[in-house]
């Protein structure tokens, strides 16, 4: 009874997976196979993460605590003393310049937690908003090549002018800035260089740009130590002025992605984009393109049935609740992750150990989290393993509180991180496969957005961690365990075709459905 009740559904199924060749497929006939010369280009392109990465650590050094010292010229100030702020200013004094930090500079540490994580907190406030209002550009008005660009150019001219700031309130703000452009960085990215090679090579760009965003990440323990005796504001100058320099770079080497003037109706364009493509390729289109006419067609036909604007996306999930549960459950997770991923870097100065080998260290270990991901995400189960994951790192970031610091404590911190930087990529797949592709990028960038808002409440939680690492390590495990449980209410897809449509997907759902009543009434007979 079962095989009959499901049998039409199966073979409407088998029906719909005979369509036209994709979008995707139509090109990458033209562009040819893809050569040397265009993959330098994309892994170019792809170094874009190394100063995203920049902007989202750097404070990570100018922000840092500094340490002190007693001048001796008072007896109430003694190495006991947890804290100079009840003390005469000339009882004490900076172990280094004032001018190394921020906290120093401008007398923030007697100032309280909020003036300490001011500044961090709007970078992430600025990413959050930047987030929500530039996302739908780079698919409408701008296109993926203009809004990168953009996003480059407003995030570095912010972090030179970042150099000059005259006090706190002002480096906030300019911070804000700073985020707001950068919140399309990796994600305009990653699409737009994906978008420029052939399917053989794009998991390979991916992990460029994974590979660049740690290059980055990297750079700054080395930078900062150069500059440990300067001012802070040196930070800011030799990571925002090659920025710069990068895009002219790439304003002059990298072309729009095809595929997004082919949807905008910019077809003239895309077929000359097409032939720059194959002929960096070595390869010549003698052909029409009477192929990729029919294709745009099909492509602006669905685009027009479905509607281009983020609120028509977010309505369809809205009158889902298969959708809204989904999507409640992994922006949670994300949330958790998100907290841990962007606040234990921040964190690393609160474990007792040297600042810059620390910093290097966390870098280090965002490289075998994004090749085991690259390496298993074909054999692994999604829900499992983000389960498995965010426990694993909030046991390990629970234990930095009872353990005392040093190695024992640094090697805690890492393995809680570095399982964090799994569950990050994994969730990130995950995301891409729960949701159609008619709600995909809508559905994915509010997942990112769970992530940045994590990264929101980081540095006040490392600001707290300082009196208490209960309130940063202990608060950290907590999320990001509790939190990722909530993966449990999450459908598995490994290893399932991705839907192109909501109704795809309902029939989909209401198909794992019928079959789980009826396995529950064959089971309940058998028993009888």
């Amino acid at each position: 009874m079962a095989d009959t009740a499901t049998a039409p559904l199966l073979a409407n199924h088998r029906a719909k997976l005979a369509k036209a060749p994709s979008i995707d497929d139509t090109i990458e006939t033209y562009m040819g196979t893809t050569g040397a010369g265009q993959l330098l280009k994309a892994i170019l392109l792809a170094f874009a993460w190394a100063f995203d990465s920049q902007q989202v650590f750097i404070s990570v050094f100018t922000d840092a605590e500094p340490l002190w010292h007693c001048t001796g010229t008072d007896a109430s100030c003694s190495p006991a003393t947890a804290s100079p702020c009840a003390l005469p200013a000339s009882a004490w004094a900076w172990d280094r310049p004032a001018v190394t930090s921020v906290v120093s500079e401008w007398s923030l540490k007697c100032a309280g937690p909020a003036f300490v994580s001011l500044p961090a907190s709007s970078f992430f406030v600025g990413c959050l908003a930047g987030g929500f209002l530039l996302t739908t550009l780079a698919d409408s008005l701008l296109g993926r090549r203009k809004m990168l660009l953009t996003s480059i150019v407003s995030m570095s001219v912010a972090g030179v002018l970042t150099a000059f700031s005259p006090n706190v309130w002002a480096y906030a703000a300019l911070r804000f800035v700073s985020g707001f452009g950068r919140s399309m960085v990796g994600t305009c990215t990653m699409v737009l260089s994906t978008e420029l090679v052939g399917k053989k090579w794009r998991d390979t760009v991916c992990v460029a740009g994974f590979f660049c965003f740690t290059l980055g990440f990297l750079s700054l323990p080395a930078l900062a130590y150069t500059f440990r005796d300067a001012s802070w504001r040196n930070m800011y100058l030799w990571t925002s002025i090659p920025s710069l320099c990068y895009s002219i770079l790439i304003y002059l080497l990298v072309q729009e992605s095809p595929r997004w003037l082919l949807v905008r109706g910019r077809k003239q364009d895309a077929i000359e984009t097409l032939q720059q493509i194959a002929s960096l390729n070595g390869n010549s289109i003698t052909s029409s393109f009477s192929m990729l006419h029919a294709c745009t067609m099909q492509e602006d036909a669905a685009g027009s049935s479905g509607g281009d604007s983020v609120f028509a996306t977010l309505h369809s999930m809205w009158q889902r609740p298969w959708a809204l549960r989904r999507l409640a459950a992994i922006m949670t997770v994300s949330f958790g992750v998100g907290t841990v991923y962007y606040g234990m870097p921040l964190n690393v100065g609160n474990l007792g150990s040297n600042l810059y080998l620390s910093v290097m260290y966390n870098a280090l270990a965002e490289l075998p989290s994004s090749i085991l991901c690259w390496l298993l995400m074909g054999r692994i189960n999604r829900r499992s393993s983000v389960i498995g994951l965010t426990a694993a790192a909030g046991l390990c970031s629970l234990s930095c509180v009872a353990i005392p610091q040093g190695a024992a404590r640094m090697a805690a911190e890492l393995v809680s991180f570095s399982a964090t930087c799994t569950a990050f990529n994994v969730i990130m797949m995950y995301a891409i496969e729960l949701f159609p592709t008619s709600v995909r990028n809508s559905a994915v960038g509010l997942v990112r957005q769970a992530l940045v808002l994590g990264g929101v409440a980081a540095p006040v939680l490392v600001a707290l961690g300082r009196d208490s690492s209960f309130l940063s390590f202990g608060v950290f495990g907590l999320l990001i365990g509790c939190f990722g449980m909530f993966a449990a209410c999450l459908p598995e897809t490994r290893g399932k075709a991705m839907s192109d449509t909501m109704d795809e997907e309902e029939q989909k759902e209401a198909a794992v459905a019928n079959c789980t009543v009826d396995d529950m009434d064959t089971t309940s007979a058998d028993l009888v």
